[in-house]
């Protein structure tokens, strides 16, 4: 993690649909805080592919490679057919092997008040590997569908030690570990084998308990106070992760970070929302406190700070909201409003 320097070279990815509105409010609000980063802009995704041919084109690579930070708006994926999601390939990359989800309430009235939890899943293995493959039966191509799933007890170790340094940094009294360990013995049992050793180095510092995974679904909703800090597989963590984001309002005030040792990307994980995409209602929250916990990654946690506390204000003491947050304000109105606070 960079010192608090001056001038920080990142790269930018505007993204899909909406991403481009999301991007263009959020850099108003860094502007307005004064924030240190230098951007190369860069496309990938569906963006991509109409600009080079490719998804990931070489620069949009090559500038992470150079900067190993990067701010992503969201990214079109076919579903089913097509090329393979961005996000996955990016992560692969640049071996950004924890992502990073917390999830807190902002806007008090909601079914649940007072939610502050952090999600910490696994990027690099699991199910997400991408090892399938079908198998022929007489004239169907598509008879059999097999996949693979692939868990390391280095890359169990490796996310569990960062899920116990995450709570020890930031007070975290409590980590659970999430797992199916009762059926995929192997595959999860090592994660669980993992974190129970992991466990034992942090006693008396941070407490652990573990869930499987079903349970652990039930249980976040009927009372998700008794989580801190979730740590899981991928699969796992894509599920767990949204129905967290669920819990303060959706994917909509959801930020994200996908970190590795050379490299960290800062994203907006909802999807781009081709359908309101250019009509200015779009919710700029998730990729605004992305960027804030990019602040915070290079070493200027007082400009995350003020960021936070501006959106807090807006979104309680001005009441200035979204349509998608009982609003009437567009994707304009609720960033001037923001950077008015900032300023």
């Amino acid at each position: 993690m960079a010192g608090a320097q001056k001038n920080i070279p990142a790269t930018l990815i505007p993204g899909d649909g909406i991403g481009p509105e999301v991007t263009a409010a959020t850099l108003e609000v860094l502007d307005a805080l004064g924030a240190p980063f230098q951007w190369e802009t860069h496309v990938a995704g569906m963006a991509g592919v109409q600009a080079a041919g490719d998804p990931l084109p070489k620069e949009t690579l090559e500038s992470i490679r150079k900067t190993r930070l990067a701010l992503k708006g969201p990214l079109a994926t076919p579903v089913g057919g097509g090329f393979r999601s961005s996000n996955v390939r990016l992560r692969e990359e640049f071996q950004l092997y924890a992502n990073l989800r917390p999830a807190r309430t902002l806007v008090p009235g909601g079914r649940y008040e007072n939610i502050d939890l952090v999600l910490v899943r696994e990027n690099l293995e699991g199910l997400y590997v991408g090892f399938e493959h079908y198998i022929p039966i007489g004239d169907d191509p598509h008879a059999v569908a097999l996949a693979s799933g692939v868990n390391t007890r280095a890359g169990g170790r490796r996310i569990n030690e960062f899920a116990f340094d995450y709570a020890v940094k930031h007070g975290r009294k409590k980590v659970t570990l999430v797992h199916k360990a009762n059926v995929l013995k192997a595959l999860t049992g090592l994660f669980l084998e993992t974190a129970q050793e992991t466990a034992k180095k942090y006693e008396g510092r941070v407490a652990f308990d573990e869930r499987i995974i079903d349970a652990c679904a039930m249980q976040l909703v009927m009372n998700p106070y008794q989580f801190d800090v979730i740590v899981t597989t991928n699969l796992f963590g894509d599920i767990l992760s949204d129905e967290i984001a669920g819990l303060v309002g959706g994917l909509g005030m959801a930020p994200a970070a996908n970190i590795g040792v050379d490299a960290a990307i800062f994203e907006a994980v909802h999807g781009s929302a081709p359908d309101i995409a250019g009509k200015g209602v779009a919710n700029p929250l998730a990729l605004m406190l992305s960027a804030a916990m990019m602040l915070d990654h290079v070493g200027h946690p007082d400009k995350a700070k003020r960021m936070r506390e501006a959106i807090d204000k807006v979104l309680c003491e001005d009441n200035v909201r979204t349509r998608d947050l009982g609003g009437k304000a567009g994707t304009k109105e609720f960033t001037e409003a923001i950077v008015k606070r900032v300023r």
